[in-house]
């Protein structure tokens, strides 16, 4: 069983005058709870759904969602998913989490991971006399876990135009797509 991330006390912050390193890209999206699922359709362009996720101790990312749900659907047709990992603050930053996604339909996870999600919605913790109402939910809703192992991220913060006395012309910082698990460079 994995072992959950509580929540962040504080969202990581990433420095707007650089690119962030592997290890701040890393932290950018263990701090965070929002993003948005991509994933492949039978037709038309990706789909795109706006979802809480629960990171692990294992850099997993964890996301609850219905079995019947095209989520669930399309993982299971194909394991590649983007998720775009949103920054909640101004200046708006972001990560672009490139994962190989498997449905898990262990009860105990799910309602581990319905909670965490309860806890990131509501900004607290749920007191164990909750869970018995979440099992519940659970089942009457037949959910599951997406869970999301990272391979690769991007990031490119934009330069932002906060204060009067930025050039007039917007620029964005250079950045390129880099293994999760890639060391930060010696710097």
């Amino acid at each position: 069983m994995p072992k959950l991330l509580p929540i962040a006390p504080e969202p990581f912050t990433p420095a707007t005058d650089r690119d962030m390193l592997a290890s701040e890209r890393r932290e950018f999206v263990r701090t965070h709870r929002t993003c948005i699922l991509g994933y492949g359709r039978r037709h038309d362009g990706p789909a795109m759904s706006v979802v809480y996720y629960v990171p692990t101790a294992e850099d997993e990312l964890l996301i609850s969602t219905m079995a019947t749900r095209s989520k669930a659907r399309a993982v299971a047709r194909s394991p590649k998913v983007s998720l775009c990992v949103l920054d909640e603050r101004w200046p708006f930053s972001y990560v672009q989490v490139y994962a190989d996604a498997t449905v898990d339909r262990d009860t105990d996870l799910v309602i581990d991971v319905m909670m965490a999600v309860a806890a990131r919605m509501s900004g607290q913790e749920l007191g164990a006399d909750a869970r018995p109402v979440v099992a519940a939910m659970a089942v009457e809703e037949e959910r599951v876990v997406v869970r999301c192992r990272p391979y690769a991220t991007f990031a490119q913060p934009p330069r932002h135009l906060h204060r009067n006395d930025q050039p007039e012309e917007l620029t964005h910082w250079v950045s390129a797509t880099v293994a999760w698990d890639a060391p930060d460079p010696n710097v």
